[in-house]
């Protein structure tokens, strides 16, 4: 007697990783409407990684993108806690001297991409580095 085989139904998810991709793919095409030029995208070091470093006119900035599918968890924005902002800080230092440019001073500044459905919000100066942090 043959035994019936049951079949999963196969549900396709989205793992963190293809749903962050997509939400640099929207963030990386806002920017480039923004005048914004793309210089290095996912940058990563012994310290951490940052998402997105451009140029806006003179000045360098890094770029955190946050996406949220729903507001389960909060804004996207408010996942760029201060934790977070310090490692991106120390990402950032550790590419300006990599690189070379620590030494002129450059101008920088820290922009967090907000997605969330049907929103797109760009934070410009979400964060800055602390007085007395020192180059």
């Amino acid at each position: 007697m043959n035994s019936p085989v049951l079949l999963k139904r196969e549900r396709r998810e989205s793992s963190p990783r293809e749903i962050g991709s997509y939400g640099e793919r929207v963030a990386l095409d806002f920017l480039r409407q923004q005048g914004y030029r793309v210089l290095e995208k996912n940058y990563r070091c012994c310290l951490g990684e940052i998402d997105f470093i451009t140029e806006d006119k003179n000045t360098l900035v890094f770029i955190e993108i946050k996406f949220r599918q729903n507001k389960t968890y909060g804004l996207p924005q408010e996942a760029v806690t201060y934790h977070k902002q310090k490692q991106i800080i120390r990402v950032a230092l550790h590419y300006l001297k990599k690189k070379n440019i620590v030494h002129s001073r450059p101008l920088i500044r820290f922009d967090v991409v907000s997605i969330s459905p049907g929103k797109i919000e760009l934070i410009k100066d979400a964060f800055s580095v602390q007085p007395g942090y020192t180059f």
